[in-house]
């Protein structure tokens, strides 16, 4: 009862269209694979803890089933497949042999001998010991049961392992939580002629790919700890302010962009990623907005830039439509002005040009592309490729 009560919960709210995807939902016992949860506890539709490091991070976890669909239906996994699973659990890979059928296959590999033991267990406990499950390092694949129709990385990546194109037949598919100017998307690329090319996207968030793939954000300070920017890996030697430029005066300026207080505002942080320089993420403490050294911001951190000892970032007003605000900037620095001017302006052709409109492309590169092989559109490096992302032009 409760595993059809998820699968119809995920059915309703239009997670899951594909009726296999959904058929596979109703046929894997969950609880299986978390034994250490109620029965409640595992058929609800929320992320459930398996293991976390000296620091208690977690490491290790059953994913959320409505994310765990949505990259189902990204894959488009059909009978006979074989299909590689970069980060273990069982459960992902069970679903994953139901799509499958007897005549595919299945490998689910992980850098952490703990989790493949525990998916190998489970996944016989469950049903399904046919599913191949191997402890390894995910950045390097599975050479062994290669060509693989479908890749799907349940790990959060910042880059597309050289091993992961290799391994995958031409007119395959990887799904992958990538992770770009501090924003994690599932994103679904269809090799096509050596090219790894977008169809779908979605914000996710899944823990930290580990081994020789692990990377992560460089966080500087601003005000002390309690108000910080966060970088990617390329972009170590752009500019950044002092400590203590929030204490200069504030400038302020609006876009006249309003949106609900509920919708998301992630298309808007890949575009300012994609067409601002010294694009960061601003983070804050609690007790950074009770002093008001900063003024309101997304929990998840907001949208800035930052340039020779200035920095601007998105905040917002009430708006006269309840439950609307109204986007805009503050700036610190010397360029204070501009820079929020700038801000408002990026906002504003968000809103004109690409609210309503179709998701980006993002195409994959080789990093040792040469630049008139990419195509037009912001470039992002990181050690095996460059990422492209390419907004749709009217």
């Amino acid at each position: 009862m409760l595993r059809s009560a998820l699968a119809d919960l995920l059915v309703t709210q239009g997670v899951i269209h594909d009726h296999r995807v959904e058929a596979a939902f109703r046929s894997v016992a969950r609880h299986v694979f978390v034994p250490n949860v109620s029965l409640e506890v595992a058929y609800t539709d929320d992320v459930v803890l398996m293991k976390t490091n000296e620091s208690g991070v977690a490491i290790s976890t059953v994913s959320q089933p409505t994310v765990v669909a949505l990259m189902l239906e990204q894959a488009g996994i059909e009978p006979g497949h074989r299909v590689l699973e970069i980060g273990s659990g069982g459960y992902n890979a069970a679903l994953l042999k139901e799509l499958v059928g007897p005549d595919g296959e299945v490998t689910t590999i992980d850098i952490d001998a703990d989790v493949t033991d525990r998916a190998r267990r489970r996944l016989v406990a469950a049903g399904y010991p046919e599913v191949q499950v191997v402890q390894t390092d995910g950045e390097f694949g599975w050479p062994e049961s290669a060509p693989y129709d479908r890749v799907v990385v349940t790990v959060t990546a910042w880059d597309i392992a050289p091993a992961w194109l290799e391994q995958l037949a031409e007119g395959g598919r990887i799904v992958v939580p990538l992770r770009m100017r501090s924003q994690t998307r599932s994103i679904a690329f269809d090799l096509v002629d050596g090219v790894l090319r977008s169809r779908s996207m979605a914000v996710c968030g899944f823990v930290s790919m580990q081994g020789a793939g692990a990377n992560y954000e460089r966080f500087l300070p601003v005000h002390g700890d309690k108000v910080s920017l966060s970088f990617d890996e390329d972009q170590l030697d752009e500019p950044h302010p002092l400590n203590g430029v929030l204490k200069e005066p504030a400038v302020v300026a609006w876009s006249g962009v309003l949106v609900n207080i509920e919708e998301p505002l992630s298309d808007l942080d890949l575009w300012l990623a994609s067409t601002l320089p010294g694009y960061c993420v601003l983070r804050a403490e609690r007790s950074a907005l009770k002093k008001k050294l900063v003024s309101p911001a997304p929990r998840w951190g907001a949208s800035a830039m930052v340039e020779d000892g200035t920095i601007a970032y998105v905040t917002a007003r009430p708006a006269p439509e309840p439950d609307f605000v109204e986007l805009g900037a503050v700036g610190h620095g010397l360029s204070a002005a501009e820079f929020t001017g700038r801000l408002a302006e990026q906002t504003w052709q968000w809103h004109e040009k690409h609210r309503y409109g179709p998701d980006p492309v993002l195409t994959i590169h080789p990093a040792e592309a040469a630049p008139d092989q990419l195509p037009e559109g912001f470039h992002i490096r990181r050690r095996h490729s460059i990422i492209t992302i390419t907004w749709p032009v009217d």
